[in-house]
């Protein structure tokens, strides 16, 4: 069973608990009161469980990303927008976009613990680098959404990052390597290219091979789903891996690599 058929059974918000559970629980019932939960218990689905992780990060993801989108004072409509460009990416079912919209609006609200849910979600990923890596990722997007990164954003996802005890240095890169992505999306320029893999031009072909390599074994898409990425953002982990493959080759081309 996957994990949205967890959550048609009324079984996930249940069984996590805790502030992701009680938005999940909340989202559901707003948009499906009229369907019953299950009273059973899956004795399965306890911590570390791949549907229970999946469930958390949907959560998450969705929640936190309408915290960012109101946190410079307002909500764009080009925040908003982002946030269903990720839901149109992900190709959800129209049931799925509206659990989504619901955790997005949640998480603008004013009353939203942010604190509460980082904890929790670093906790339910079992501190997973690569599905915190991608967490914050999802959430650079967000920043950007409106086509201005402001101080608020920034300290923001610092704030964020810190929380999730993730370096501060490497969010900085992140950033940087969607800038860098951002400002190059009809052809990658040389010095994106070198920002997007995040590596100095002035390192040799092997180091920069090898960074290459960390790089997709971060993104592999099959591997982030069996960390608890849910199925559904498999596509958006694809189109980063294909971005990093072409600022690869874009860099091999140009240094004459092999």
């Amino acid at each position: 069973m996957s994990w949205w058929s967890s959550v048609i059974g009324g079984a996930v918000g249940f069984m996590i608990g805790g502030p992701l559970g009680a938005m999940l629980g909340v989202a559901f019932a707003s948009n499906f009161s009229k369907r019953r939960a299950s009273s059973g218990f899956n004795n399965n689905f306890g911590p570390g469980n791949q549907q229970r992780v999946q469930a958390a990060f949907f959560s998450g993801v969705f929640s936190v990303m309408g915290y960012i989108s109101k946190v410079d004072g307002k909500v764009s409509k080009s925040e908003i927008i982002l946030a269903q460009q990720v839901m149109q990416h992900m190709q959800l079912s129209g049931d799925m976009i509206k659990v989504a919209k619901d955790l997005f609006n949640q998480g603008k609200q004013a009353d939203f613990n942010l604190d509460e849910v980082l904890e929790q979600f670093r906790r339910e990923t079992h501190r997973r680098t690569h599905l915190i890596r991608m967490f914050l990722e999802i959430q650079i997007q967000a920043a950007y959404a409106d086509g201005v990164f402001d101080q608020s954003e920034h300290s923001a996802l610092k704030n964020i990052a810190q929380k999730l005890r993730f370096p501060l240095h490497e969010l900085e890169n992140l950033i940087q390597q969607f800038a860098a992505s951002k400002s190059s999306s009809k052809q990658t320029s040389i010095e994106d290219a070198y920002k997007i893999l995040g590596v100095e031009e002035s390192l040799s072909d092997k180091e920069i091979k090898r960074a290459y390599r960390r790089l997709l074994a971060q993104h592999h898409p099959d591997k982030l789903v069996a960390k608890g990425l849910p199925e559904e953002m498999q596509k958006l982990a694809n189109e980063k891996t294909q971005e990093i493959i072409s600022a690869y080759e874009a860099i091999k081309k140009h240094r004459g690599m092999r």
